[in-house]
């Protein structure tokens, strides 16, 4: 999730559970150990030379149930020890408030699309509920008003009982997001059964800054479909449209490590073109057709075969007024496609 959001729940949890009298030191140290897991970026940014690596190292070591527990204890002793005192009058509570400040990060980060390495240094593929978007004001809205009041409200009653509503009602909105793509999974089903790929391999995901609009992609075997499901206005079946990629080009460099990576990474869930002798693949889990944010040339052709290169990623440019306008209106058609059912 954005850094906002991870710094409000730390905060949140953080101070729901430390002494009323600690609130504010709580929501500050809540913030801080919201933060840290993404702080890996900073050691990630020498890796620029491969982005491949860069993208598919993040939320690894730094986001994982098998250290970050051993981190939160680590702290929990150094500020009982050495710290001014608020952590030793309170250490039992302290400790509960610091372990899910710091584990909550990546459990939420874990139900969105990207990917977190849950288990490292164990090597599943990422955890990707992908049952919210990375931003999603409805979530995090709630929890920066419970944050706010609670800092003026500091050792009042009424400050903790905020914070606790603040965090039952965003808890509550995973769960609908959860119900919703339950929704979305059991209506795509049906669609890609009577296509006959009921069996493909295939992700929802919500679309940006809600969880009322929904995207699917399936696998084929020659490229993907994509289709969209609106919770509030459609009731017939999901249409879905095919798109190409290069599966042979694909299946040809299957043994360069970038490409093992990606699989890996992102479960196949990857467009495969060749652009002047290159092969670039693309990330189908964030963005839309054609346009995906995680584009990477892994490969070029020499002699007939693929050969390893070091991986570029390729970006778009969105700063000129024609792409932010572009960028405008998606959000306008996504907005009203929440709204209106496409003709059939």
């Amino acid at each position: 999730m954005d850094s906002l959001t991870q710094i409000v729940l730390g905060g949140a949890v953080a101070a729901a559970i430390a002494p009323a009298g600690h609130r504010r030191a709580a929501l500050l140290a809540g913030a801080a150990l919201g933060t840290l897991p993404d702080l890996d970026a900073l050691w990630l940014g020498f890796m620029a030379a491969d982005p491949v690596a860069v993208m598919t190292e993040h939320r690894s070591f730094s986001h994982s149930l098998l250290v970050l527990p051993w981190v939160a204890a680590l702290l929990w002793w150094l500020f009982k020890r050495f710290g001014n005192g608020r952590v030793a009058q309170s250490p039992l509570r302290w400790f509960w408030a610091m372990q899910l400040a710091l584990v909550t990060h990546p459990l939420l980060d874990a139900m969105t699309v990207y990917g977190t390495q849950l288990w490292w240094p164990l090597r599943p593929s990422p955890a990707m509920g992908s049952n919210i978007f990375i931003i999603d004001p409805l979530y995090t809205v709630w929890l920066l008003l419970g944050c706010v009041l609670a800092w003026f409200g500091r050792s009042r009653p009424w400050a903790g009982k905020v914070l606790a509503v603040a965090l039952v009602v965003s808890s509550g909105y995973l769960g609908w997001s959860l119900l919703a793509k339950a929704q979305v999974d059991r209506a795509a089903q049906r669609s890609l059964a009577a296509m006959g790929l009921g069996d493909a391999p295939r992700f929802s995901v919500p679309m940006p800054f809600n969880t009322l609009l929904w995207r699917v992609v399936a696998m084929t075997p020659s490229g993907y479909v994509v289709a969209d499901r609106s919770l509030v206005a459609d009731k017939g079946e999901m249409q879905f449209e095919g798109f190409p990629s290069n599966v042979q080009a694909l299946r040809q460099a299957a043994d360069i490590p970038a490409v093992q990576r990606l699989q890996w990474f992102n479960r196949g869930f990857m467009r495969a073109q060749v652009v002047d002798g290159r092969l670039v693949l693309s990330d189908l889990r964030m963005g839309l057709e054609p346009d995906y944010t995680f584009n990477f040339a892994v490969a070029e052709q020499r002699d007939g075969q693929f050969r390893g290169i070091v991986p570029e990623q390729l970006r778009g440019d969105y700063s000129s007024p024609e792409a932010r306008a572009d960028v405008g209106r998606r959000l306008c058609l996504m907005w009203d496609r929440i709204w209106h059912e496409p003709a059939p």
